[in-house]
């Protein structure tokens, strides 16, 4: 199965969850300015909502890329404890592409809420999560 890592940040806390995940997986995650090269099965992306959306980058990326993607697994931090799932299931809903039922997040830091978020406790429950989604999807760790 081919796996690939992609993220948008703004502020480096979904890079540093991206550092984990392509460390659990075995790939260099990429910002996604930088797109996609080749068709992935699972796309991890980071990213995080900003003003109860995700970001517009966010949203172009995954259109520009939709036929490149099998299905696309979220991850992210946010001061509100909110995740980006939702708009990006809904955008995956209606552009055909697959949605794991499961996501990550996290508290991150914004100004002086949630100071230090991703932690070391966060990062290590993202790697749990990265580990049973690559289990139930029966990815061969040591094959990408």
């Amino acid at each position: 199965m081919k796996y690939a890592v992609s993220y948008y940040t703004r502020s480096g806390n979904t890079k540093k969850m991206a550092d984990v995940v392509g460390e659990v997986l075995g790939v260099t995650p990429k910002d996604i300015s930088e797109g996609l090269s080749e068709k992935v099965e699972t796309l991890f992306l980071g990213n995080s909502p900003y003003a109860f959306d995700m970001d517009p980058n966010v949203k172009e990326f995954i259109l520009t890329n939709k036929d490149m993607i099998g299905q696309i697994v979220c991850f992210g931090s946010c001061a509100s404890n909110k995740s980006a799932a939702k708009y990006v299931h809904k955008l995956c809903q209606e552009n055909g592409i697959k949605f794991y039922h499961k996501s990550f997040k996290c508290y991150g830091s914004f100004l002086m809420m949630h100071k230090g978020h991703p932690n070391e406790k966060d990062l290590e429950e993202l790697r749990t999560f990265v580990k049973t989604v690559a289990k139930e999807l029966r990815f061969d760790l040591g094959a990408e």
